[in-house]
C-alpha cells in the first residue's frame, strides 16, 4: 500500500518525536524545518530538537508529575526521553543533558530513519491538503502564525504568556483563610486576608525582589490586562490594593470586617486540586516567587504546581479547537502538537508530539486513533488542552493535580502521590494491552543511543 508522507512543520522536540513515532509505523514524513537557512533570534544553531532555555528536563522522580510523564513516555516507546537518556549530565534527581549531545543524538536519528525526509526551508503557510502537523513552536513565524488566525481566528490565538502562579490545594493553611466571592455572590475564591502590616511588608519585598531579564526576542508589550505585579507596584504604594489584592466586597467572618488587602486564590481544576494565585502574573524569578509569595499568610508552607510568567510564546485556545485525539475540530487530517496546543515544558511538548504523531500515522493507515488515559500524566495533558474551560485557558506543566481525583480519597500527602502513581502505571499497561501498535523503540535506535 503506498502512502501518502505526513507534512510536520517544525523540528523541535514536539515535530522530531511525532516524525519518529510515524516513521516507526511504516507511514513516510516530511519534516520541515527552516533553520538555519532562516534563524530565529533564540536559537544558536541548525540542529533539530535545539534546547534553547534549560537544559534540564526537571525532576526524573516517578513520584512526581514530571517525573512520572517520563516514564511513560519511555515505556511508550519515546524517541525524545531516549535521546535525553543517551545525553543525560549530573543534575541530582532531574534529568538535565549536554544540549549538543541531545540535539545531536535526535538529528543524526531523523537523518538515518528511511521514512523521514527532512526539508530545510519554511512553511508560510498551513498545506490545505494531506496529513499535517503544526509543531512550529513558541517562536512560530510571523507568516505561519498569521495564516493559523486565518484558519482559527485570531482571537483563538495568543502570543505572549501571562501566567500566574498556580499551588496545590493541599499545602494550603486553610485555617489562615476563608472562602467567598466578592459581595457574597457564592463561595468560589479562597480568601488570604492582610494587615495592614502584612501588606506593607509583602509590598516591600516585591519591590526589591529580582526579577528575570527580558530576552531580546521577546520585546513583551505590557497590556493592562497583563501587566506583571510588580510593575503594578511599583505605580505607588496603594496600586495592588486597587487592582488585584483590592478587598472590596469581601468580609473576613473570623473579624466580621473587610480585610486591609486580599490574595485570591481560584480553583485551577474541576477537582479543586490546585488553586490559581489571581492576578499574580509576573517576571519575578523563580526563588523570588517562592520567597515573597510564602509571605502571602496561608501561603506559608505551600508548594508550586507552576511558576508564575511572562514570555513571548505562541499557542491557541486548544479547548476551543482540539480533538482529545489532537486533531482540530474543523479539519480532521490536520494535527497540533507541542507548545502551541497550549503544555509548557520539553517533555510535555515532547509527549504531545507523540500522541499527534501516533494518531497522524494512524489516520494514513486507517486505523482507529487512540487517546491516552487521563489516569496518567500524558493524558491529564491532553485532557488540560481540550477540556479546559476555553475563556481561562494558559499553557500549562504537567502537574499531579491534573489527575482525576481517586475514588477514595487519601489525606496523607505521601500515599496519596503514590497511590496516584500506582494507578497510573496499572491503567497505562492496560491501555497498551488494548490499543495493541504501539511499538518501543527499535534495537538500531538503542544502539545508537
Amino acid at each position: 500500500m503506498s502512502l501518502l508522507p505526513i507534512t510536520i512543520i517544525g523540528g523541535g522536540l514536539a515535530g522530531c518525536e511525532a516524525a519518529i513515532q510515524a516513521a516507526r509505523r511504516g507511514v513516510p514524513v516530511r519534516l520541515y524545518e527552516m533553520r538555519p537557512h532562516v534563524p530565529t533570534p533564540a536559537h544558536r544553531t541548525g540542529g533539530l530538537a535545539e534546547l534553547v532555555c534549560s537544559n534540564s528536563l526537571r525532576s526524573d522522580e516517578p513520584t512526581t508529575a514530571p517525573g512520572l510523564l517520563k516514564e511513560e513516555l519511555r515505556r511508550l516507546g519515546s524517541a525524545v526521553i531516549s535521546a535525553a537518556d543517551a545525553a543525560r549530565v549530573p543534575a541530582g534527581s532531574a534529568l538535565a543533558v549536554d544540549r549538543e549531545a541531545f540535539s545531536r543524538t535526535l538529528t543524526e536519528w531523523i537523518s538515518g530513519e528511511p521514512g523521514i525526509e527532512v526539508i530545510r526551508e519554511e512553511v508560510r503557510d498551513v498545506p490545505r491538503k494531506g496529513i499535517v502537523i503544526v509543531a512550529s513552536g513558541p517562536l512560530t513565524s510571523d507568516a505561519l502564525s498569521d495564516d493559523l488566525a486565518a484558519i482559527f481566528g485570531r482571537k483563538n490565538l495568543a502570543f505572549y504568556d501571562a501566567i500566574s502562579p498556580i499551588v496545590e490545594a493541599e499545602t494550603l493553611d486553610t485555617s489562615r483563610l476563608f472562602r467567598a466571592s466578592r459581595y457574597g455572590k457564592g463561595e468560589d475564591y479562597l480568601n488570604c486576608p492582610m494587615t495592614r502590616d502584612e501588606y506593607t511588608a509583602f509590598y516591600n519585598a516585591l519591590l526589591s525582589a529580582e526579577v528575570v531579564p527580558e530576552r531580546p526576542f521577546e520585546n513583551i508589550p505590557y497590556f493592562e490586562g497583563c501587566m506583571p505585579i510588580e510593575v503594578m507596584a511599583a505605580r505607588g504604594v496603594d496600586t495592588l490594593r486597587f487592582g488585584p489584592m483590592k478587598p472590596v466586597g469581601l468580609v473576613d467572618p473570623r473579624t466580621n470586617r473587610r480585610p486591609y488587602a486580599v490574595v485570591q486564590l481560584r480553583p485551577e481544576t474541576r477537582s479543586a486540586a490546585l488553586y490559581n494565585i489571581v492576578g499574580f502574573q509576573t517576571k519575578l524569578a523563580y526563588p523570588e516567587q517562592r520567597r515573597v509569595f510564602r509571605m502571602i499568610p496561608g501561603l506559608e508552607k505551600v508548594e508550586f504546581a507552576r511558576l508564575g510568567s511572562l514570555h513571548r510564546n505562541t499557542f491557541i485556545c486548544a479547548p476551543a479547537i482540539l480533538g482529545e485525539t489532537l486533531q482540530t475540530r474543523a479539519r480532521g487530517t490536520l494535527f497540533l502538537a507541542g507548545q502551541i496546543t497550549g503544555v509548557e515544558g520539553y517533555v510535555e511538548s515532547a509527549a504531545m508530539g507523540w500522541v499527534a504523531g501516533v494518531n497522524a500515522a494512524r489516520l494514513s493507515l486507517k486505523e482507529p486513533l487512540i487517546v491516552p488515559p487521563a489516569t496518567t500524566v500524558i493524558g491529564s495533558m491532553v485532557g488540560h488542552v481540550t477540556r479546559s474551560v476555553p475563556e481561562s485557558f494558559q499553557p500549562m506543566n504537567a502537574a499531579f493535580g491534573l489527575l482525576p481525583s481517586l475514588l477514595q480519597p487519601v489525606s496523607d500527602r505521601e500515599a496519596r502521590r503514590n497511590a496516584l502513581v500506582a494507578r497510573a502505571r496499572a491503567d497505562l499497561a492496560g491501555w497498551q494491552a488494548e490499543a495493541g501498535a504501539l511499538p518501543t523503540a527499535p534495537a538500531r535506535t538503542r544502539e545508537r543511543a
